[in-house]
């Protein structure tokens, strides 16, 4: 993913909303749209891309999930799509349960994963005459529509080639209204259903999304030299195996936004609080400083125990942000202000953030005897 200029992300707060409906896209999957108060329509808008967090008490146990917006930007409602997880006890009880009228937490929208043309990006240029291209898989189409509809109704000129990789036709979501927009702009939005158990008349759309088939994609489909834009969404398998091959091409990585559902690391199950962890009382314990909503705060982090800094913060600041605990989503982003840490894993940060001594706090372990971070900066 890419940062983008002069828009460094929010910080996320969560509100209370109200669901004013729930939509049945396919039988894993739901379109749930919130209302926004008119309170709040600033604190939620969004460019199409972006995503928000979730969070629910289920069983007694606080659930907190990200979930990318499905519709090009709307004051006053936000709509995003779950899909049923294998064994997710989130997007379960979302696609059993919830229905219009619930009150869910819904942290503001955050995410870099958003076009540089789209209407509403501070300080860049239009999508007049730009080329669009985007690879998704599943529920990696969530915010791929969002930017198609967006940057294609901004412009007359602008292409958008679609590559979406699914099971069976029955799991495509959103299959009317990406029928809707081809309708709409035939010229200019090209769709290419990739189905994997189902045969289809092309052999290239037919089968698994392999490196073979993505390579004869890219060289012959979406042409890689004349793509101003790339986005890539989806597991982590396929977006790497696309972003290699991009690289091969010689496509500069600014012009490659990406989005991962998962690392792939079935071993890190996604966070939802943090571990119960105590102070060694001999005094071999890292000493943790932050600061959050202009507040500080601290607390004394073993050394035996590995803590991350978002596991040691959350013990006595239980609203410090934070969604996916994988290094995906980026919510845990603060800037290391003083001190060393290890970051095992990031797939939200970019080089620039980074450089600018930015890290995720949930994969961030102190190496040096005190750390201090700022989640406000």
């Amino acid at each position: 993913m890419t940062a983008l200029p002069d828009a460094p992300p929010r910080r996320g707060a969560f509100h209370p909303l109200t669901v004013a409906a729930v939509r049945r896209l396919t039988g894993d999957a739901v379109e749930v749209t919130f209302a926004v108060p008119s309170g709040l329509v600033e604190a939620y808008s969004y460019l199409p891309g972006q995503y928000v967090a979730l969070r629910t008490v289920l069983d007694g146990t606080e659930l907190r999930r990200s979930y990318s917006i499905c519709a090009e930007p709307r004051p006053g409602e936000l709509r995003v799509a779950v899909k049923r997880d294998l064994g997710g006890l989130f997007s379960s009880w979302v696609n059993e349960h919830l229905k219009a009228g619930d009150v869910l937490d819904v942290m503001s929208p955050a995410g870099s994963f958003t076009s540089r043309h789209a209407p509403g990006t501070p300080d860049l240029g239009p999508a007049s005459g730009q080329v669009f291209a985007a690879v998704a898989a599943g529920s990696g189409i969530t915010p791929v529509i969002a930017i198609a509809r967006t940057v294609l109704a901004s412009s007359t000129t602008t292409r958008f080639d679609l590559v979406y990789a699914n099971k069976a036709a029955m799991d495509v979501m959103f299959l009317e209204e990406l029928a809707d927009l081809k309708d709409r702009y035939p010229s200019r939005f090209a769709l290419h259903h990739v189905l994997s158990r189902e045969q289809r008349i092309s052999p290239l759309l037919s089968g698994r999304l392999d490196a073979g088939k993505l390579t004869t994609l890219i060289d012959s489909v979406l042409p890689a030299a004349t793509v101003d834009e790339w986005f890539l969404c989806g597991p982590f398998d396929l977006v790497q195996l696309c972003r290699d091959a991009l690289a091969e091409r010689g496509v500069d990585p600014a012009r490659v936004r990406f989005e991962l559902f998962t690392t792939g690391r079935p071993d890190r199950p996604e966070g939802s609080a943090g571990r119960p962890v105590l102070p060694d009382s001999s005094g071999e314990n890292y000493d943790i400083t932050f600061r959050l909503d202009g507040l500080q705060g601290k607390v004394a982090s073993p050394v035996h125990a590995r803590e991350s800094v978002l596991n040691a913060a959350l013990r006595v600041r239980p609203d410090v942000p934070f969604a996916c605990a994988g290094g995906v989503c980026g919510t845990c982003r603060a800037k290391l202000v003083s001190g060393t840490v290890d970051m095992e894993e990031n797939y939200a940060l970019e080089p620039e953030e980074l450089e600018r001594g930015y890290v995720l706090t949930c994969q961030s372990r102190p190496t040096s005897p005190q750390v201090t971070v700022d989640y406000d900066a």
